[in-house]
């Protein structure tokens, strides 16, 4: 008798932890959602999305925003596409420097991309702001989107002519 007892609060036991365990996929639902886009800005500058002066279109599909400084030119490099989702970049540039990176598109199909993007994204827009180039180091745990920002980030530096 004190074996079946045994074995009958064993079992409940474990059904009880099993159907009490959280998985991941759980989180997602539940997730904040992230912004729309993670930008930067590099000291000393203006940015180009809040400056009050007027902004108009070039010719080669860029956006342009005039202070009495000088302009930025704003640059979207293509969108790379990843195992996880695409990456595109967006970049501000005034007199041959990048002044502002702004991530336009990243993954975010579930609570894991944000989580990762909205630790990574972070650093490689201020690698970019520090390097000057797309010559930046990946960010560990997030691979896949590093190599698609960094795509997309060549691709609107070619525009640029840097």
């Amino acid at each position: 008798m004190t074996r079946i007892s045994l074995w009958a609060l064993s079992t409940l036991s474990v059904l009880v932890l099993l159907f009490g365990y959280h998985t991941s996929t759980e989180g997602a639902a539940t997730a904040a959602a992230p912004p729309a886009a993670y930008s930067g800005t590099l000291a000393g500058t203006t940015d180009p999305t809040t400056d009050p002066t007027s902004s108009g279109s070039t010719s080669d599909g860029s956006t342009s925003s005039g202070t009495s400084a000088g302009t930025s030119t704003t640059y979207t490099g293509d969108s790379a596409q990843t195992q996880w989702g695409p990456v595109q970049v967006e970049v501000s540039v005034a007199d041959g420097t990048i002044t502002a990176v702004q991530v336009l598109q990243y993954p975010s199909g579930n609570g894991k991309d944000a989580e990762i993007n909205g630790y990574a994204l972070p650093i490689l827009v201020q690698s970019t702001l520090d390097a000057q180039s797309a010559d930046i180091d990946m960010v560990s745990g997030a691979t896949v989107t590093s190599v698609g920002y960094a795509q997309s980030l060549q691709s609107a530096l070619d525009q640029a002519g840097l």
